[in-house]
């Protein structure tokens, strides 16, 4: 078998770490190509391009899971990188191709379903867990670095020597795919064919939400789920060039609040989440979860200042525990048998808040009209941004119209909250899902229930 050695987690980490940071070496020069590519409607289009991405993925995510159950894992961990790279050259070559390169690339941009089904191929159920966990710390750990690298290097030898690493940083990681990645779908699991049918069903993206009404119960966590996820997609979208261009952040400043914000989130989502959900309780935590996500939401939208958005940042990475909160109140009270419909049926909310939340907060952002009507300025040597006069034309009541609509959007969702029990059993019936389940309950599934603890960034969000 192609490969080195026998197919293990640690390959399914090296592909994550190189193609997430080569996009977190672009975050800062990403912002400023987008305000010069689109100086009208900046945050209007950021919110098409990656509402388009997201709602993409969305569609795709079933379809190229239910094929590499066929096809096998290698060919689509291969395809999803390269496409998902591809627009990163473009940048210096043409920017209007490069992100429209970017919404396209959506179909694609599923790596992290492909990766999960990996490691489910090659760990037992028991281990799986703790795998899933260590994929996601090094995304977290990728975008904890490399957005101040690509700042400092940006900032000493121009943004054309960033592209230029990233590009050779994903061309590594294709690479590295070809050569050293072992297949891990067991030979005896593919067809003889490439031509085998797969089940439709399997690969509809809707199947999963079509359940939701089926039982109290999980239509309360699905519409809690919903409503706050959806300002958190639209906020990772919108906030690094919220902060660069409203709020006059430096390019080395964005990069550090990233970072902090990445390790507040990896201590918030370990430490104390164990530490809250023994001495509270599951609910309780989820509310606390919430109750930070207003808070948080709140501060951005109504904060002036710099300082400000540091101190809602802390709130942020509190508010960070609320989905794997979510995530094991219905481990814990699913039936066995349930598990992978009632977390598929949450993963299937979030990825289409993924495509719907963007595309609301650019919309928000053009009727409130927040636009930039000028390039920034070049940056003082204290490394703050001298462009404060449309920062201080933006000194109203509301600075951040989108992120108060957040805060209320989540002040429902814990109302809502509320009326869920704290133990009960999920029921959903589901006589064609314990069918699809069957053709998709073995491990190679995408909709395994650990996929569902995703990290606090996204593919499609960075």
């Amino acid at each position: 078998p192609q490969g080195i050695g026998s197919p293990s987690v640690y390959h399914a980490v090296i592909v994550i770490f190189l193609e997430f940071f080569a996009w977190g070496l672009l975050t800062a020069p990403t912002l400023g190509v987008l305000h010069e590519t689109f100086p009208k409607h900046t945050f209007l289009m950021n919110g098409l391009i990656q509402g388009v991405k997201g709602l993409l993925s969305f569609l795709s995510a079933p379809l190229i899971g239910a094929l590499s159950d066929v096809w096998g894992r290698k060919s689509f961990l291969l395809l999803t990188v390269f496409f998902t790279c591809a627009p990163i050259p473009l940048m210096k070559i043409s920017p209007w191709w490069y992100f429209a390169v970017i919404s396209v690339s959506g179909v694609f941009a599923v790596t992290f379903s492909v990766v999960f089904a990996y490691v489910a191929d090659i760990t037992q159920e028991h281990e799986r867990s703790m795998a899933y966990g260590l994929v996601s710390a090094t995304f977290a750990a990728s975008l904890v670095t490399s957005p101040a690298i690509g700042a400092y290097l940006g900032r000493a030898y121009g943004d054309s020597l960033v592209v230029v690493l990233a590009t050779a940083i994903a061309l590594l990681d294709i690479c590295f795919i070809l050569v050293a990645v072992p297949e891990s779908l067991p030979e005896k699991m593919r067809p003889a064919s490439w031509g085998a049918p797969i089940s439709w069903e399997q690969a509809d993206p809707f199947a999963s939400l079509k359940k939701v009404g089926q039982d109290s119960i999980v239509l309360l966590i699905c519409i809690t789920v919903f409503l706050s996820y959806l300002p958190e997609a639209g906020q990772y979208s919108s906030f690094f060039l919220y902060l660069r261009q409203i709020m006059g952040f430096s390019s080395e400043s964005v990069a550090a609040f990233i970072a902090v914000l990445g390790i507040l989130s990896i201590i918030a989502q370990t430490i104390v989440l164990s530490l809250l959900m023994r001495s509270i309780g599951n609910k309780n935590t989820i509310l606390l979860g919430l109750g930070f996500q207003i808070l948080q939401l709140a501060w951005y939208g109504f904060g002036s200042e710099p300082w400000m958005m540091w101190a809602a940042g802390a709130v942020a990475a509190m508010s960070s525990i609320t989905f794997p909160a979510v995530s094991a109140l219905v481990s814990r009270t699913a039936d066995a048998d349930q598990q992978g419909v009632v977390q598929g049926m949450i993963t299937g909310i979030r990825g289409l808040c993924n495509g719907l939340g963007p595309a609301l907060y650019g919309f928000i952002f053009y009727i409130f009209h927040v636009e930039l009507n000028e390039l920034p300025m070049p940056e003082s040597p204290s490394g703050g941004s001298v462009v404060a006069q449309y920062h201080l034309q933006q000194n109203s009541i509301i600075p951040g119209p989108p992120f108060l609509f957040g805060a209320c959007s989540v002040l429902l969702a814990l109302l809502v909250a509320l009326f869920i029990p704290e133990h009960t059993n999920l029921n959903v019936r589901s006589s064609n899902w314990k069918k699809h389940c069957g053709s998709h309950g073995h491990p190679h599934s995408p909709q395994a229930p650990g996929e569902a603890k995703e990290p606090l960034l996204q593919d499609t969000n960075v």
